[in-house]
């Protein structure tokens, strides 16, 4: 399924549990809650986009620690996983979507390589997904495409949908 595909199962399954949606981004800066706002509709789903590409933007808008970014940096699940949290405590959504990463082409080290990216998915208040993914190095584009992708694919599965289902109408 495509990106938009994607989405609009995704807006439907959402629609269906009548639940709000949020999404908490860093590597995709925005990418992902416009994949969403694409789709005619979407205003009865998605709720907001928090997009806290520095530290100071997770720690301000998210409230992701300062500890905990010092500690594990950016690109971490702990990082993740307080994005996902913030968001939910900060927007009425039921379901976050929560994404950092390095998208290149600089920034990786051996430890945290070009193409890592972290997810994580929040629903019911508290992280369900969390998820470590390192995509090829394809180009910054082709990893911010495929974060967005595996992300909303996260979210389907997190409401217990297949993909297939999801685009059922």
């Amino acid at each position: 399924m495509s990106s938009s595909e994607l989405a609009n199962a995704l807006l439907q399954a959402c629609q269906k549990r009548g639940i709000m949606l949020a999404t908490a981004e860093s590597c995709t800066g925005g990418m992902i809650i416009a994949a969403l706002t694409d789709i005619a509709g979407s205003s009865a789903v998605v709720e907001r986009g928090f997009i806290t590409y520095s530290n100071e933007a997770k720690i301000d808008m998210l409230g992701v620690s300062a500890t905990t970014l010092e500690t594990y940096g950016a690109v971490s699940r702990e990082t993740a996983i307080e994005m996902a949290k913030g968001a939910l405590d900060r927007s009425r959504a039921g379901l976050t979507l929560a994404v950092t990463g390095i998208a290149g082409p600089g920034g990786g080290s051996t430890e945290k390589p070009v193409g890592l990216v972290w997810f994580c998915v929040g629903l019911g208040g508290q992280a369900v997904t969390v998820e470590r993914k390192i995509f090829a190095d394809k180009g910054r584009d082709f990893i911010r495409r495929e974060t967005v992708r595996h992300a909303l694919e996260l979210g389907l599965r997190a409401l217990g949908q297949s993909q297939a289902e999801g685009a059922a109408p």
